[in-house]
């Protein structure tokens, strides 16, 4: 007997399980963020399965089964598990639904469901696309990964940009004087425009995506947060926008390792700056080095194999970058599209990494 073979068998399949476990929790979650469960429970108070099922629009049966999970899965709290089933009071902690459902908070995660139900609504299409080498359309993934990257950002912009921007002290203070014009490639549906304007009031942003849904959708958002003057998004593809030599700062926020042909898009950013301006980069966090084992490279090959690598070789010709785009490989990047100036910003976050290139 290989008493080391059978360790490692056992470990392996006792990990196996906790993977499964895992999935099958976060798509519970995506149940109670999608029915409308936790919103009820955090805005409306603690329910029994009859109550929660009558505020929600939903079947008692299911919404008992759901609670009973929930509370198993220790995500809410019960108040009497020897209580008939019906009679059973079930409560979303505060820190809880801070995680799950607040969009405002540094901390909201529970969004990450929807990109694993998305994923698994694709898979045959990954099939195919892994068989022939073509792509997947970021499109074709449908609402669920769009709005998962809103919610997931959002709040990064709203308490973490200014940050991010401070540690470019000239930029910043051009910025801060009124009149800078900031150009951010790749801005979805503008969470960063918005939050780019709001934290430098007398700064003008054009937000710039090829993806026409997520710029109506930014545009709505521009006017409901009251920015709607000062910011304007523009359905183009950054290679080709107008506007060189304008602006002060262009940004481009985890997006650059999505793209076919970054390196054209960095010499379009760049061609985009006026005399003393810099372009900003946000990617991802990854180990500078393949490195097997590494908890964040997990994730980030997690997302590149399901998504972010067939997004990327749906245009053709393409590049192929993948999401574990590592700073040695943005810096060769960044010197292939011109830039004479390439940084890496001390800034910390557990996410992002930040790049600072100059003409």
């Amino acid at each position: 007997m290989n008493r080391g073979h059978d360790e490692a068998r056992e470990a392996f399949a006792g990990r196996l399980g906790e993977m499964a476990l895992a999935s099958i929790e976060m798509h519970t979650i995506y149940l109670g963020e999608r029915l409308g469960l936790y919103r009820s429970l955090r805005d409306e108070g603690d329910a029994t399965s009859v109550e929660l099922s009558a505020r929600t629009g939903t079947d008692e049966r299911y919404i008992r089964e759901w609670l009973e999970q929930q509370a198993t899965a220790s995500i809410l709290e019960v108040d009497d598990p020897a209580k008939p089933p019906q009679e059973r009071r079930f409560a979303l902690p505060t820190g809880h639904a801070e995680v799950l459902i607040d969009h405002e908070s540094p901390y909201l995660v529970g969004p990450l469901a929807r990109f694993l139900v998305a994923f698994a609504q694709r898979m045959p299409d990954l099939m195919e696309a892994y068989r022939t080498g073509r792509g997947v359309d970021w499109a074709d993934y449908g609402p669920d990964v769009i709005e998962a990257q809103e919610a997931v950002n959002r709040p990064q912009f709203q308490h973490f940009l200014a940050e991010w921007i401070g540690a470019m002290p000239d930029v910043e203070a051009r910025l801060n004087r009124g009149g800078g014009r900031v150009a951010d490639i790749a801005c979805g549906t503008g969470w960063s425009s918005i939050w780019l304007a709001r934290h430098f009031p007398g700064t003008e942003v054009d937000g710039i995506d090829v993806d026409a849904g997520s710029i109506e959708r930014a545009t709505a958002n521009a006017v409901d947060e009251g920015v709607g003057e000062r910011v304007r998004f523009l359905f183009a593809d950054a290679a080709d926008a107008a506007g060189a030599g304008r602006y002060d700062l262009v940004t481009i926020f985890e997006a650059l390792h999505d793209m076919p042909r970054p390196v054209d898009v960095l010499a379009a950013a760049r061609r985009l700056l006026a005399p003393g301006g810099a372009v900003l980069i946000g990617d991802e966090r990854v180990a500078e080095t393949f490195t097997p084992g590494d908890d964040t490279d997990r994730m980030f090959y997690g997302y590149s194999t399901l998504a972010c690598l067939p997004n990327g070789l749906h245009d053709q010709p393409s590049v192929g970058t993948g999401t574990v785009l590592r700073p040695s490989a943005i810096e060769a990047m960044a010197r292939d599209a011109g830039f004479l100036g390439f940084t890496i910003l001390p800034t910390h976050h557990d996410a992002f990494r930040f790049y600072r290139l100059d003409p």
